[in-house]
């Protein structure tokens, strides 16, 4: 069901014999009968059940007269119609309260002085009480649409926030898929054209890591163990296209595996190390991915000895790539994620990352 749709609003004789309103009317009622009966001189269990069965005519009326006629003059109002049809039925009701409680044989109530006394206290106080009450009624139902109106739109509003926050999600994978998958074709084209021997296997491992790949990239939801066997199989793709320029090291938590860690998040901060890192250096370099589990928190770590942060180019290692994840990440987990660039003694550039501990949603 949408976030907006209202519950179906009771019709006919369940909206009439609603308990919420039987069970208000009943307790009114019965005070009232209460109230007056300390006076009444037929007794208190005839005015209760006087002042009830006016209550109840009371409900009746008005039920009905919220649904029927459908269609009412432009300036007659449906609440002044109710309000109005509850304040005639109370002196007809108890008109005729008063003339079928009369014995046989009996003179009309309204010859005896004590009957009259009763029929005008419950006419007058039915004509007072009970427009004030249905008035009540109304503005207590108002009330009641409104709050639910204002709910129902508030979680419309946050169904469309969560639509479009997922649309931008889907969008920025969607712009760093060709980003990853041209980096990496670029990796390996030099080998191809120089018909280096060390190319079929590369291109026969480039394609075992695309088809473990190329599904996760638009992938909702992933594990950190998902993500390790990427980084691993990428990096030994990259150790086969340049066996003397590339070490790698893995340190990974294994109590942190089976935690949510969102496609290509490591992937990305690797292939950030390799290309800005290890492949302008002249001797190449290593890299070092660690994982942590500290309490509630998932600690990454990625470092390389490559060329390092340049004064010239101040912006490396924020560029497509690490952009692009900073703000999936902030996407996927609802707010800011803490990523950190800086220098790695004695040379290179570590990427620091922290992510909330989450076990992946079912």
């Amino acid at each position: 069901m949408p976030a907006s749709a209202a519950p179906a609003k009771p019709r006919g004789l369940a909206l009439v014999l609603q308990w919420s309103r039987v069970r208000f009317t009943l307790l009114f009622a019965l005070a009232l009968g209460f109230l007056l009966g300390l006076g009444w001189t037929s007794g208190m269990a005839s005015v209760m059940v006087r002042t009830v069965a006016l209550g109840l005519i009371g409900l009746v009326v008005f039920g009905v007269l919220e649904q029927w006629p459908r269609r009412l003059p432009r300036r007659l109002a449906r609440w002044a119609l109710q309000v109005l049809g509850v304040a005639v039925a109370m002196p007809v009701s108890t008109f005729a309260i008063y003339v079928l409680s009369t014995d046989a044989g009996a003179p009309p109530f309204w010859q005896v002085p004590d009957r009259l006394e009763g029929f005008a206290t419950l006419t007058v106080l039915g004509v007072l009480l009970a427009p004030w009450v249905a008035l009540a009624a109304l503005v207590r139902q108002k009330d009641a649409l409104a709050r639910h109106q204002a709910l129902a739109f508030e979680l419309e509003r946050s169904e469309l926030e969560r639509q479009a926050l997922d649309a931008r999600l889907h969008l920025l994978q969607a712009q760093m898929t060709p980003h990853f998958l041209f980096n990496t074709l670029a990796n390996v084209q030099a080998l191809v054209e120089s018909n280096s021997p060390q190319a079929a296997p590369l291109l026969r491992s480039l394609i075992a890591y695309l088809r473990a790949a190329v599904p996760r990239l638009n992938a909702g939801a992933g594990t950190l163990e998902q993500e390790v066997h990427l980084v691993r199989a990428y990096l030994e793709l990259m150790h086969m296209r340049m066996p003397d320029r590339l070490q790698y090291a893995l340190d990974v938590d294994p109590t942190a595996l089976r935690l949510h860690c969102p496609p290509m998040t490591l992937l990305t901060l690797v292939e950030n190390a390799v290309r800005h890192g290890i492949d302008p250096s002249e001797d190449g370099g290593r890299i070092e991915l660690q994982v942590e589990r500290r309490g509630e928190r998932l600690h990454i770590r990625v470092a390389d000895t490559g060329v390092g942060l340049r004064a010239s180019d101040p912006g490396r290692g924020l560029g497509t790539g690490l952009a692009t994840l900073r703000e999936r990440l902030a996407l996927a987990f609802g707010g800011e994620v803490p990523l950190r660039v800086s220098g790695n003694a004695p040379r290179g550039v570590c990427v620091e990352l922290e992510l909330p501990g989450r076990e992946p949603a079912a």
